[in-house]
């Protein structure tokens, strides 16, 4: 089984943000809903729950912008 970058979505207060998707984006979603929901036996529901914690993930394993936090007088 492959070993995907997300792991169980927490069951967390969302805030409402409006967003428009290419529709390959959105099959995409689906698509990595169903492959996560297999791989922790637990049901994603709307794929469009995926989009936060994948921006999160990405945004913690992005070493060029953790260097940027790292340098004085950024913010």
């Amino acid at each position: 089984m492959t070993k995907l970058k997300l792991g169980a979505i927490p069951d967390d207060k969302p805030v409402k943000v409006t967003l428009e998707l290419p529709a390959a984006l959105h099959r995409d979603l689906v698509a990595y809903s169903e492959a996560l929901s297999r791989e922790t036996g637990r049901a994603i529901g709307d794929p469009i729950r995926l989009i936060a914690p994948m921006l999160e993930r990405f945004i913690a394993t992005d070493r060029g912008f953790a260097r940027s936090r790292k340098v004085p007088g950024s913010s």
